[in-house]
């Protein structure tokens, strides 16, 4: 496929039209590779619906509908056509799902600020290093009705209470809402809390009093809890809490440290149940079920043993699914594997992209917040890149041939599919690492090399043989066995993040940067002909797009007990009593640091550019730029004629003529970002940065001022 263009024929049509045509044989040549880009235009109406900062009309949902009919109707005529107005039916069909999904969930309670008696069924439990925490079915709040929403309540450390799903359950605790961004623009738990269910969260301040269930656990879940408490208590510390979550997909029981150890090594993958993990388990179950068809004759001879094997595979994982939760990497995981199986009974090749665009489809359509997560993007990310990688690689590798030099050849091929899995899995999940979590993980590549096969070879298989012997009380053996495996995964994972420059924290780069990055990724994966290189500018400018983007110089948190400015050494804080270590940490990965360092009760920082006094700091980047003043209780009229800006953690109180960020702003309007810039400041506050939506809790009123109209919000 040429990438010249003809001078007389652009000359007479003009470039524009010369470039449509060239683009026109440029897809008409990539037919087969069409049909992914309906998800990808799914997706694309997704994010339209998140991105918005006010709620669209309901009835714009309804457009979905005739546009696919269009796009349908003529596809049975033109089908390249037929594809292009394909395009804004299936982005209108994300955006619609997602309304719907924002629509149809249930409204968020107003939850007591006091100590309550919460009570309610116990749905799930989960292991704590200390504890255990429980998530609430139909909870009353005292003597209220049950909410419609689920609570998440953490018991006391030495609570000797042991309650099982099902159960019901009364105890004194102490709730709270989800938590608000920990700046404008950053992750959002409460839309997070708004899709999955949740009401809030909390801890016990008192005793657990239990009634045992009349009818058994909901679901799966007192099988989940059960194969949890013999994995532990065959396994104790780390490696039980590993093999735990690696059966049932709770992490909640693993150490700290050793969370940050796997995180650091970049293993942290094979604590989130995945695809590695479902595809263990369901070739295990195929060859299981396939050599058992094979060993009686009669069945074999009459029976197609690899289709029954698949099915029953696809059945097995679907058990697991359900097992370990169902998370986002499960579903897409399974949805593939269901899509696999189909293909191999229906003789056609198992993996290709048609069954990742269709699975990414399934979940988008079942769960549209999924696609901001970092487990969705990073998993589909992933599999994308293994698929086209594998597709371009397989027919440029050598054959393993016969003879005594074969095995050498395939042990050879063997580790090269090792390190090429783990370099395009690494290497397409690296932005979407930046963006979320601002880190590099720089020696994954090696401990991926020990850890994978381990899991692979003994871990799993141990943990599935386990499961199958719990029944018979016969899974000792087998679990110590899979204990060794982790063992040694948790030693390769702290020896890997002991080395210099594991783990680098970096800015992380900004939504339209991840973007770009995600748009290059699916450019260059998507397509076959040359022009799909077309992708690499854009991963590049996604990749340094944290360059162009200068973090706030100032930030204050939505309850002002953070409060930071930014140096040249990183991050000078605030800090008062209770004030969030989450935000904190969220701060420093906004600002690519690696610690921060408190304000000075008096001196200067950053070659005076922040002076501190006993009462006040005085913050100003340059000479002659828009001077800051942060309260330490100090006189305000003096603040408010000497800056443009004061800050403070308490309430700013009487005439100010200065532009002010108090405790009463962040308490209205949410934690805000100060840029300092040239033509004077720039603010932007979390409720201006997201808008009004469902998720958004709404302007709060001072008590007993019920008709007070609320002020705007800080733009």
């Amino acid at each position: 496929m040429s990438l010249s263009l003809s001078p007389s024929y652009a000359a007479a049509v003009g470039w524009p039209a010369a470039l449509a045509a060239w683009m026109g044989r440029c897809i008409a040549a990539e037919r087969g590779r069409l049909p992914p880009w309906l998800a990808v235009a799914l997706g694309g109406g997704v994010l339209l619906y998140f991105g918005l900062t006010e709620e669209p009309p309901l009835a714009l949902a309804g457009l979905a509908p005739p546009l696919l009919a269009l796009a349908l109707w003529t596809a049975a005529r033109r089908p390249l056509l037929g594809w292009i107005l394909g395009l804004p039916a299936a982005a209108a069909l994300g955006f619609a799902a997602a309304a719907w999904s924002a629509a149809g969930q249930p409204p968020m309670p107003e939850l007591p600020r006091g100590a309550i008696d919460l009570s309610g069924r116990v749905a799930a439990v989960e292991l704590l290093p200390e504890g255990r925490r429980l998530t609430l079915d139909a909870a009353r709040l005292g003597a209220e009705a049950p909410l419609a929403r689920q609570v998440r309540v953490r018991l006391k450390a030495g609570d000797p209470a042991r309650p099982a799903p099902g159960d019901l359950i009364r105890v004194r605790a102490l709730l709270r809402p989800p938590a608000p961004p920990a700046y404008p623009g950053a992750w959002d738990f409460q839309r997070a809390a708004w899709f999955s269910g949740l009401a809030g969260s909390g801890f016990a301040i008192g005793p657990a009093a239990i009634e045992p269930a009349a009818s058994g656990a909901p679901g799966l879940a007192g099988l989940r809890a059960g194969i949890e408490g013999r994995v532990t208590t065959a396994l104790p510390g780390a490696a039980g809490a590993v093999a735990a979550a690696l059966l049932t997909g709770g992490q909640s029981a693993i150490p700290a440290t050793d969370l940050a150890a796997m995180r650091d090594s970049g293993l942290a993958h094979l604590l989130s149940v995945s695809g590695l993990h479902i595809a263990i388990v369901m070739g295990l179950a195929f060859g299981t079920l396939r050599f058992g068809i094979a060993l009686i004759p009669p069945l074999a001879l009459r029976l197609p043993g690899k289709s029954i094997a698949a099915v029953g595979a696809l059945a097995v994982g679907g058990l697991y699914l359900l097992l370990t939760g169902a998370a986002v990497p499960m579903q897409r995981s399974f949805a593939m594997a269901a899509l696999a199986t189909l293909a191999i009974l229906a003789g056609r090749r198992a993996l290709s992209l048609r069954a990742w665009a269709l699975a990414a489809a399934a979940v988008l359509l079942l769960q549209p917040a999924a696609l901001l997560g970092a487990s969705f993007q990073m998993s589909f990310a992933a599999v994308l890149a293994l698929i086209a990688g594998w597709e371009w690689l397989r027919p440029r590798l050598p054959r393993a041939g016969t003879g005594g030099a074969a095995w050498r050849r395939r042990l050879a091929l063997a580790g090269f599919g090792i390190l090429a899995t783990s370099l395009l899995a690494g290497a397409a999940t690296t932005p979407f690492g930046l963006h979320h979590f601002g880190r590099l993980q720089l020696y994954g590549v090696v401990a991926n090399a020990v850890a994978v096969p381990l899991t692979s070879i003994l871990v799993m298989p141990a943990g599935m043989a386990a499961a199958a012997l719990m029944p018979f009380g016969l899974e000792l053996p087998a679990l110590r066995a899979m204990g060794w495996g982790v063992e040694a995964i948790l030693a390769v994972a702290h020896a890997v993040a002991g080395w210099p420059g594991a783990a680098l924290p970096a800015k992380p780069i900004p939504a339209w940067g991840l973007g770009a990055c995600a748009f290059g990724q699916l450019w260059l994966c998507l397509w076959q002909g040359r022009w799909r290189l077309l992708g690499l500018p854009l991963l590049l400018l996604g990749l340094t797009s944290a360059a162009w983007q200068r973090p706030p110089d100032i930030l204050v948190s939505a309850d002002a007990r953070l409060i930071g400015f930014r140096t040249g050494e990183g991050l000078a804080l605030q800090r008062l009593s209770g004030a969030s270590a989450l935000t904190r940490e969220s701060w420093l990965r906004l600002s690519g640091a690696a610690a921060a360092e408190p304000l000075p009760k008096q001196g200067m920082l950053d070659a005076g550019r922040l002076d501190c006094e006993a009462e006040r700091c005085l913050y100003q980047v340059q000479p002659g730029a828009p001077a800051v003043i942060l309260l330490r209780g100090g006189d305000p009229a003096a603040a408010c004629a000497a800056a443009e800006l004061v800050v403070s953690a308490e309430p700013v109180r009487g005439r100010c003529a200065a532009q002010r960020i108090d405790r009463f702003a962040v308490w209205r309007n949410g934690a805000h970002a100060i840029w300092i810039e040239p033509g004077g400041l720039r603010v932007l506050s979390d409720r201006a940065a997201r808008g009004d939506r469902p998720w958004v809790p709404p302007m709060p009123v001072p008590r007993g001022v019920p008709s007070q109209e609320p002020p705007a919000p800080v733009e």
